[in-house]
């Protein structure tokens, strides 16, 4: 019989932690519950999860920090986290995406809700897509070096995560055309995400900020009504 997949979950509120412990296990799951970051991180360090459900306002260390400490070790790496937030700002969503999260809710949740998109994490197989070959891509001012995973615009360098990366990347390979959400989710996630795109959305967010991109004035990744989104401009391959 195969393993049940272990779901770490990280939350200061009690009522809530039984209650996601209770809502994974009936799903399936081992579950491992922790009032704080500081105890999870340390159990990391014997058991790796198969993903993580990690609070973002705890007690002590906070949950940005315990994902950016997860992202920086690497046997952690690869643990698809969703954030739980109970505010509903963009600002703490960009935060938590751009320090490496997968996914992120905004309590009050649904618990049913949580439990598919938990399912959704999983399908990754707790590991980053498979890597592509080098090469470089460039178009006007922007190059990303694909071998050693680096992004330059006018010279500068561009703090890209990874998955803003490989969605530069996505667009840029298959420019002209447009991309579905469906296609990119699936290439740079590696996963469905049962018809929820707003964590694309809000990674292209991020993306075209970085980029010094203006949504109602594109120079770089343009919203295709209904579909995607595509890259603008002819992008010149090498290697």
């Amino acid at each position: 019989m195969p393993k049940a997949p272990r779901i770490f979950v990280v939350e200061d509120d009690e009522s809530i932690r039984m209650l996601l412990e209770v809502a994974l296990r009936s799903s399936g799951y081992t579950v491992s519950a922790f009032p704080n970051a500081a105890d999870a991180l340390a159990e990391m360090e014997n058991t790796v999860p198969d993903a993580a459900v990690l609070d973002i306002m705890l007690d002590g260390m906070d949950g940005i920090t315990a994902l950016k400490l997860m992202r920086a070790n690497a046997r952690l790496a690869g643990v698809p986290v969703m954030m739980l937030t109970a505010k509903d700002s963009e600002n703490d969503k960009i935060i938590g995406l751009d320090a490496g999260a997968d996914d992120y809710m905004t309590k009050p949740f649904s618990v049913l809700e949580l439990c598919a998109r938990v399912r959704a994490l999983l399908r990754r197989g707790g590991a980053a897509p498979a890597p592509k070959k080098g090469g470089v891509l460039k178009s006007g001012g922007l190059k990303l070096d694909l071998a050693v995973r680096e992004a330059t615009r006018d010279g500068a360098l561009l703090e890209l995560t990874y998955k803003e990366f490989e969605l530069l990347r996505e667009l840029m390979e298959n420019a002209p055309g447009a991309m579905s959400r469906d296609e990119l989710l699936q290439s740079v996630w590696g996963y469905d995400f049962i018809g929820e795109t707003r964590t694309l959305d809000m990674h292209i967010g991020t993306l075209r900020h970085k980029l010094g991109d203006e949504s109602t004035a594109p120079r770089y990744i343009k919203t295709v009504r209904g579909v995607g989104y595509r890259f603008l401009g002819e992008v010149e391959k090498e290697g």
